[in-house]
Protein backbone atom coordinates (compact mmCIF):
# COMPACT_ATOMS: atom_id res chain seq x y z
CA UNK A 1 0.00 0.00 0.00
CA UNK A 2 1.32 3.48 -0.86
CA UNK A 3 2.11 5.68 2.09
CA UNK A 4 0.18 8.96 2.56
CA UNK A 5 3.18 10.86 1.14
CA UNK A 6 3.30 8.59 -1.91
CA UNK A 7 -0.41 9.13 -2.47
CA UNK A 8 0.13 12.89 -2.23
CA UNK A 9 2.94 12.61 -4.79
CA UNK A 10 0.66 10.77 -7.20
CA UNK A 11 -1.94 13.53 -6.94
CA UNK A 12 0.68 16.24 -7.45
CA UNK A 13 2.00 14.43 -10.53
CA UNK A 14 -1.55 14.25 -11.94
CA UNK A 15 -2.35 17.94 -11.34
CA UNK A 16 -0.82 19.44 -14.52
CA UNK A 17 -2.56 16.78 -16.62
CA UNK A 18 -5.90 17.42 -14.92
CA UNK A 19 -5.43 21.11 -15.67
CA UNK A 20 -4.34 20.46 -19.28
CA UNK A 21 -7.24 18.19 -20.15
CA UNK A 22 -10.00 19.92 -18.19
CA UNK A 23 -13.03 20.25 -20.45
CA UNK A 24 -11.38 18.25 -23.26
CA UNK A 25 -13.12 15.39 -25.06
CA UNK A 26 -11.50 11.96 -24.96
CA UNK A 27 -12.89 9.13 -27.09
CA UNK A 28 -12.13 5.69 -25.68
CA UNK A 29 -12.41 2.58 -27.81
CA UNK A 30 -13.22 -0.10 -25.26
CA UNK A 31 -12.51 -3.67 -26.32
CA UNK A 32 -10.36 -6.74 -25.87
CA UNK A 33 -9.70 -8.55 -22.60
CA UNK A 34 -10.83 -5.52 -20.59
CA UNK A 35 -14.39 -6.29 -21.72
CA UNK A 36 -14.48 -9.88 -20.48
CA UNK A 37 -12.45 -9.78 -17.26
CA UNK A 38 -14.69 -8.42 -14.49
CA UNK A 39 -11.86 -6.78 -12.54
CA UNK A 40 -10.48 -5.03 -15.62
CA UNK A 41 -13.97 -4.05 -16.76
CA UNK A 42 -14.64 -2.28 -13.47
CA UNK A 43 -11.18 -0.63 -13.53
CA UNK A 44 -11.69 0.81 -17.05
CA UNK A 45 -15.14 2.17 -16.32
CA UNK A 46 -14.05 3.55 -12.93
CA UNK A 47 -11.28 5.40 -14.79
CA UNK A 48 -13.88 6.89 -17.14
CA UNK A 49 -16.03 8.03 -14.21
CA UNK A 50 -13.01 9.62 -12.51
CA UNK A 51 -12.12 11.41 -15.75
CA UNK A 52 -15.63 12.85 -15.82
CA UNK A 53 -15.43 14.04 -12.21
CA UNK A 54 -12.13 15.88 -12.80
CA UNK A 55 -13.66 17.79 -15.71
CA UNK A 56 -12.85 15.70 -18.77
CA UNK A 57 -15.43 14.57 -21.30
CA UNK A 58 -15.07 10.82 -21.91
CA UNK A 59 -16.99 9.13 -24.72
CA UNK A 60 -16.90 5.32 -24.89
CA UNK A 61 -17.22 3.32 -28.12
CA UNK A 62 -17.27 -0.43 -27.47
CA UNK A 63 -16.75 -3.56 -29.51
CA UNK A 64 -18.17 -7.02 -28.88
CA UNK A 65 -17.00 -9.50 -31.51
CA UNK A 66 -16.35 -12.39 -29.09
CA UNK A 67 -19.80 -12.04 -27.50
CA UNK A 68 -21.43 -11.99 -30.93
CA UNK A 69 -19.54 -15.16 -31.86
CA UNK A 70 -20.59 -16.78 -28.58
CA UNK A 71 -24.25 -15.96 -29.10
CA UNK A 72 -24.17 -17.25 -32.68
CA UNK A 73 -22.68 -20.53 -31.43
CA UNK A 74 -25.36 -20.83 -28.73
CA UNK A 75 -28.01 -20.41 -31.43
CA UNK A 76 -26.31 -22.91 -33.73
CA UNK A 77 -25.45 -20.30 -36.37
CA UNK A 78 -22.09 -20.80 -38.05
CA UNK A 79 -19.84 -17.77 -38.51
CA UNK A 80 -18.18 -17.37 -41.89
CA UNK A 81 -15.16 -15.12 -42.41
CA UNK A 82 -13.59 -13.71 -45.55
CA UNK A 83 -10.18 -12.08 -45.16
CA UNK A 84 -10.65 -12.02 -41.39
CA UNK A 85 -13.99 -10.19 -41.65
CA UNK A 86 -17.25 -11.75 -40.51
CA UNK A 87 -19.78 -12.26 -43.32
CA UNK A 88 -22.86 -10.56 -41.88
CA UNK A 89 -26.12 -11.77 -43.44
CA UNK A 90 -29.50 -10.50 -42.20
CA UNK A 91 -29.78 -13.15 -39.48
CA UNK A 92 -26.24 -12.51 -38.22
CA UNK A 93 -26.84 -8.75 -38.23
CA UNK A 94 -29.98 -9.20 -36.16
CA UNK A 95 -28.00 -11.15 -33.56
CA UNK A 96 -25.07 -8.70 -33.67
CA UNK A 97 -27.39 -5.74 -33.11
CA UNK A 98 -29.15 -7.53 -30.27
CA UNK A 99 -25.84 -8.34 -28.55
CA UNK A 100 -24.12 -4.99 -29.15
CA UNK A 101 -27.04 -2.64 -28.48
CA UNK A 102 -29.33 -4.68 -26.25
CA UNK A 103 -26.80 -6.44 -24.03
CA UNK A 104 -23.23 -5.14 -24.07
CA UNK A 105 -24.17 -1.47 -24.32
CA UNK A 106 -26.67 -1.65 -21.50
CA UNK A 107 -24.33 -3.71 -19.30
CA UNK A 108 -21.66 -1.00 -19.65
CA UNK A 109 -24.17 1.75 -18.91
CA UNK A 110 -25.44 -0.09 -15.86
CA UNK A 111 -21.95 -0.61 -14.46
CA UNK A 112 -20.94 3.04 -14.98
CA UNK A 113 -24.10 4.18 -13.20
CA UNK A 114 -23.43 1.73 -10.37
CA UNK A 115 -19.87 3.04 -9.96
CA UNK A 116 -21.17 6.58 -9.57
CA UNK A 117 -21.23 8.04 -13.06
CA UNK A 118 -24.25 8.86 -15.19
CA UNK A 119 -24.13 7.13 -18.57
CA UNK A 120 -26.49 6.98 -21.53
CA UNK A 121 -26.32 4.21 -24.14
CA UNK A 122 -26.58 4.89 -27.86
CA UNK A 123 -26.13 3.05 -31.11
CA UNK A 124 -24.98 4.68 -34.30
CA UNK A 125 -28.60 4.57 -35.46
CA UNK A 126 -29.74 7.02 -32.78
CA UNK A 127 -30.18 10.50 -34.29
CA UNK A 128 -28.27 9.23 -37.37
CA UNK A 129 -25.08 9.35 -35.32
CA UNK A 130 -23.25 6.96 -37.68
CA UNK A 131 -24.41 6.72 -41.30
CA UNK A 132 -22.85 3.96 -43.39
CA UNK A 133 -22.77 2.47 -46.87
CA UNK A 134 -22.24 -1.21 -47.65
CA UNK A 135 -18.55 -2.09 -47.44
CA UNK A 136 -17.11 -4.39 -50.08
CA UNK A 137 -14.01 -6.34 -49.09
CA UNK A 138 -11.12 -6.29 -51.56
CA UNK A 139 -9.68 -9.81 -51.90
CA UNK A 140 -6.30 -10.29 -53.53
CA UNK A 141 -6.27 -13.17 -56.03
CA UNK A 142 -3.26 -15.47 -56.60
CA UNK A 143 -2.46 -13.57 -59.80
CA UNK A 144 -2.19 -10.31 -57.85
CA UNK A 145 -5.46 -8.83 -59.04
CA UNK A 146 -8.08 -7.57 -56.58
CA UNK A 147 -11.72 -8.60 -56.45
CA UNK A 148 -14.54 -6.84 -54.56
CA UNK A 149 -16.38 -9.37 -52.40
CA UNK A 150 -19.79 -8.80 -50.79
CA UNK A 151 -19.53 -9.55 -47.05
CA UNK A 152 -23.11 -8.64 -46.26
CA UNK A 153 -24.29 -5.97 -43.83
CA UNK A 154 -20.85 -4.65 -42.96
CA UNK A 155 -20.73 -0.89 -43.20
CA UNK A 156 -18.24 1.79 -44.13
CA UNK A 157 -18.93 5.05 -42.30
CA UNK A 158 -19.94 7.83 -44.67
CA UNK A 159 -21.18 10.47 -42.25
CA UNK A 160 -21.08 11.26 -38.52
CA UNK A 161 -23.71 13.48 -36.90
CA UNK A 162 -22.38 14.07 -33.38
CA UNK A 163 -25.14 16.40 -32.16
CA UNK A 164 -26.71 13.85 -29.80
CA UNK A 165 -23.30 13.11 -28.22
CA UNK A 166 -22.55 16.84 -27.83
CA UNK A 167 -25.90 17.31 -26.11
CA UNK A 168 -25.27 14.46 -23.68
CA UNK A 169 -21.79 15.76 -22.84
CA UNK A 170 -23.11 19.25 -22.16
CA UNK A 171 -25.73 17.78 -19.82
CA UNK A 172 -23.08 15.88 -17.84
CA UNK A 173 -23.59 12.37 -19.17
CA UNK A 174 -21.04 9.79 -20.33
CA UNK A 175 -22.14 8.61 -23.80
CA UNK A 176 -21.63 4.90 -24.53
CA UNK A 177 -21.86 4.07 -28.25
CA UNK A 178 -22.44 0.67 -29.87
CA UNK A 179 -20.91 0.40 -33.38
CA UNK A 180 -24.13 -0.27 -35.29
CA UNK A 181 -24.68 2.26 -38.06
CA UNK A 182 -27.74 3.18 -40.10
CA UNK A 183 -27.82 2.85 -43.86
CA UNK A 184 -30.20 3.48 -46.73
CA UNK A 185 -33.76 2.51 -45.91
CA UNK A 186 -32.97 2.39 -42.19
CA UNK A 187 -30.92 -0.80 -42.58
CA UNK A 188 -28.48 -1.70 -39.81
CA UNK A 189 -24.79 -2.12 -40.56
CA UNK A 190 -22.09 -3.61 -38.37
CA UNK A 191 -19.06 -1.30 -38.39
CA UNK A 192 -15.57 -1.78 -37.02
CA UNK A 193 -15.43 -0.32 -33.50
CA UNK A 194 -11.92 1.11 -33.96
CA UNK A 195 -13.04 2.91 -37.11
CA UNK A 196 -16.24 4.13 -35.42
CA UNK A 197 -14.24 5.51 -32.49
CA UNK A 198 -11.82 7.29 -34.82
CA UNK A 199 -14.58 8.80 -36.94
CA UNK A 200 -16.47 9.97 -33.85
CA UNK A 201 -13.29 11.48 -32.38
CA UNK A 202 -12.82 13.54 -35.55
CA UNK A 203 -16.46 14.68 -35.60
CA UNK A 204 -16.28 15.72 -31.93
CA UNK A 205 -12.93 17.50 -32.46
CA UNK A 206 -11.62 15.34 -29.61
CA UNK A 207 -8.35 16.09 -27.91
CA UNK A 208 -7.52 12.37 -27.57
CA UNK A 209 -8.43 9.02 -29.08
CA UNK A 210 -7.45 6.07 -26.88
CA UNK A 211 -7.67 2.50 -28.20
CA UNK A 212 -7.63 -0.26 -25.59
CA UNK A 213 -6.14 -3.47 -26.92
CA UNK A 214 -4.58 -6.73 -25.73
CA UNK A 215 -0.93 -5.90 -26.39
CA UNK A 216 1.51 -3.52 -24.69
CA UNK A 217 1.49 -1.15 -27.67
CA UNK A 218 3.82 -1.09 -30.66
CA UNK A 219 6.90 -3.20 -29.94
CA UNK A 220 10.15 -2.79 -31.85
CA UNK A 221 10.67 -6.51 -31.22
CA UNK A 222 7.53 -8.55 -30.59
CA UNK A 223 9.56 -11.07 -28.59
CA UNK A 224 10.80 -8.36 -26.21
CA UNK A 225 8.13 -6.65 -24.11
CA UNK A 226 10.72 -4.09 -23.04
CA UNK A 227 11.04 -2.80 -26.61
CA UNK A 228 7.88 -0.70 -26.43
CA UNK A 229 7.89 2.36 -28.69
CA UNK A 230 6.37 5.02 -26.43
CA UNK A 231 5.92 7.52 -29.28
CA UNK A 232 5.46 7.02 -33.03
CA UNK A 233 4.80 9.77 -35.57
CA UNK A 234 2.55 9.45 -38.60
CA UNK A 235 5.66 9.78 -40.74
CA UNK A 236 7.13 6.68 -39.05
CA UNK A 237 4.12 4.46 -39.81
CA UNK A 238 4.82 3.43 -43.47
CA UNK A 239 8.41 2.48 -42.58
CA UNK A 240 7.35 0.49 -39.52
CA UNK A 241 4.76 -1.40 -41.59
CA UNK A 242 7.34 -2.12 -44.29
CA UNK A 243 9.75 -3.43 -41.64
CA UNK A 244 7.05 -5.67 -40.18
CA UNK A 245 7.15 -3.92 -36.79
CA UNK A 246 3.53 -2.89 -37.30
CA UNK A 247 1.67 -5.86 -38.74
CA UNK A 248 -1.44 -8.03 -38.46
CA UNK A 249 -4.22 -6.62 -36.32
CA UNK A 250 -2.10 -3.64 -35.27
CA UNK A 251 -2.16 -2.19 -38.81
CA UNK A 252 -5.86 -1.17 -38.83
CA UNK A 253 -5.52 0.29 -35.30
CA UNK A 254 -2.55 2.43 -36.32
CA UNK A 255 -4.28 3.44 -39.56
CA UNK A 256 -7.30 4.44 -37.47
CA UNK A 257 -5.01 6.63 -35.34
CA UNK A 258 -3.48 8.18 -38.45
CA UNK A 259 -6.88 9.01 -39.94
CA UNK A 260 -7.96 10.57 -36.64
CA UNK A 261 -4.83 12.73 -36.51
CA UNK A 262 -5.35 13.84 -40.10
CA UNK A 263 -8.91 14.76 -39.13
CA UNK A 264 -7.74 17.08 -36.36
CA UNK A 265 -7.64 14.88 -33.23
CA UNK A 266 -4.84 16.08 -30.94
CA UNK A 267 -3.12 12.82 -30.00
CA UNK A 268 -3.93 9.13 -30.29
CA UNK A 269 -2.91 6.27 -28.02
CA UNK A 270 -2.81 2.48 -28.27
CA UNK A 271 -2.64 1.08 -24.74
CA UNK A 272 -2.78 -2.29 -22.99
CA UNK A 273 -6.27 -2.77 -21.58
CA UNK A 274 -5.01 -5.76 -19.58
CA UNK A 275 -3.21 -3.36 -17.21
CA UNK A 276 -5.56 -2.20 -14.44
CA UNK A 277 -6.26 1.55 -14.64
CA UNK A 278 -4.23 1.88 -17.85
CA UNK A 279 -6.40 4.87 -18.83
CA UNK A 280 -5.37 6.83 -15.74
CA UNK A 281 -1.73 5.80 -16.14
CA UNK A 282 -1.70 7.02 -19.75
CA UNK A 283 -3.45 10.33 -19.13
CA UNK A 284 -2.33 11.42 -15.67
CA UNK A 285 1.27 10.21 -15.23
CA UNK A 286 4.59 11.42 -16.65
CA UNK A 287 5.61 7.99 -17.97
CA UNK A 288 2.28 6.82 -19.40
CA UNK A 289 1.72 3.37 -20.87
CA UNK A 290 1.37 2.08 -24.40
CA UNK A 291 2.23 3.91 -27.61
CA UNK A 292 1.24 7.46 -28.47
CA UNK A 293 0.82 8.12 -32.20
CA UNK A 294 1.24 11.82 -33.01
CA UNK A 295 1.44 14.09 -36.03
Amino acid sequence: MPSPMEKAGILVEALPYIKKFYGKTVVIKYGGHAMVNEELKKAVLTDAVLMKYVGMQPVIVHGGGPEITGMLKRLGIESNFIGGLRVTDAETMEIAQMVLVGKINKDIVGLINDIGGTAVGLSGKDANLLVADKKLHLMRNPDGSEEAVDIGLVGEIREVNPGIVDTLLKEGYIPVVAPVAVGEGGNSYNVNADVAAGALAVALNADKLIILTDVEGILADRKDKNSLLSTVTMQDVPRLIEQGIIDGGMIPKVECCTCALQGGVGTTHIIDGRVPHSLLLEIFTDQGVGTMVTN
